[in-house]
């Protein structure tokens, strides 16, 4: 039984089952919104295991499929696959079993949910590759997750609305924007092994600069989300805390500091997302 643990606790770090909570709340907030409230169990259930199969199926093939450059790069050398913890064909069936679970999910959400799985599980290989070939590969990852939003919306609703795809913009912007200081630690790396992305491309200094401009253009999207949908103070005050956090995050890194990048990109922006939840949440059942 120890044994079985041990695997499964392994999996879940490679994966790295504890950022699950970069979309998850953005898929749970359109949601909300689509119901105007809490969904039935059976469809908030079916969510959840769509969101939860997508995001690790996606992560178990992005290390199966990067475990040669992991290998080299002295950052990653001591993940699971390099290290020979977890096996490819291991890799390969939690990513299998996780796409299937979303899969399933879909078809029990409804026919566009399910319709339209096979082209999240195609934005998931592709952006695995894209860092092979594009500087623009932190959009693509953006975009992939993006996908939480919108696909909730449609579990709900049946259909693709206007809500769900600017939530999805904020997604994007916010995951290629810490994505993009997170790349900062690997541009020598990346250079000597014709990587791309978009330090390498524009220098760190540039990168940094690019990286405030999405999650501003992010900031500004969620505030017309508190228009479009007619949202209340605690809504506010939940952007105010983000972008407070966000600020926090670009000021701890500068291209001669670089030192405290994964807290600014995965630490803070867990909170991020969180926060945006909690006080969307409270928005809609505290003042509706």
């Amino acid at each position: 039984m120890n044994m079985v643990f041990n695997k499964l606790r392994q999996y879940a770090e490679m994966v790295m089952f504890s950022h699950t909570l970069f979309s998850l709340p953005f898929g749970l907030m359109a949601m909300l919104w689509a119901a105007d409230g809490l969904p039935s169990f059976r469809v908030v259930f079916w969510i959840l295991v769509a969101l939860f199969g997508a995001r690790n199926g996606a992560n178990a093939l992005n290390r199966l499929i990067d475990k040669d450059i992991d290998a080299t790069n002295p950052r990653t050398v001591s993940r699971h696959l390099p290290r020979g913890q977890v096996k490819p064909y291991e890799a390969a069936a939690v990513a299998a079993v996780c796409f299937a679970l979303m899969v399933w999910a879909a078809y029990e959400l409804n026919p566009l949910c399910f319709m339209l799985s096979p082209v999240a599980i195609l934005l998931f290989v592709l952006y695995s590759y894209t860092k092979r070939f594009t500087w623009a590969c932190h959009i693509i990852l953006g975009i992939a997750c993006g996908g939480a939003p919108v696909g909730a919306w449609m579990a709900v609703t049946g259909s693709i609305g206007w809500p769900s795809l600017v939530l999805g913009a904020v997604v994007m912007l916010w995951v290629a924007g810490f994505d993009v200081i997170y790349a900062t630690q690997d541009v020598d790396f990346d250079k000597d092994f014709g990587l791309f992305s978009i330090p390498v491309k524009f220098g760190i200094k540039n990168a940094l600069l690019i990286s405030t401009v999405f999650h501003i253009i992010a900031l500004v999207l969620l505030l017309y989300l508190f228009f479009l949908l007619e949202l209340d103070w605690l809504y506010l005050i939940g952007i105010t805390l983000a972008a407070i956090l966000i600020f926090i995050e670009h000021r701890i890194v500068s291209p001669d500091h670089l030192e405290e990048v994964k807290i600014a990109s995965y630490s803070i922006n867990q909170i991020v997302s969180v926060v945006l939840f909690i006080f969307t949440a409270a928005d809609m059942f505290l003042l509706r």
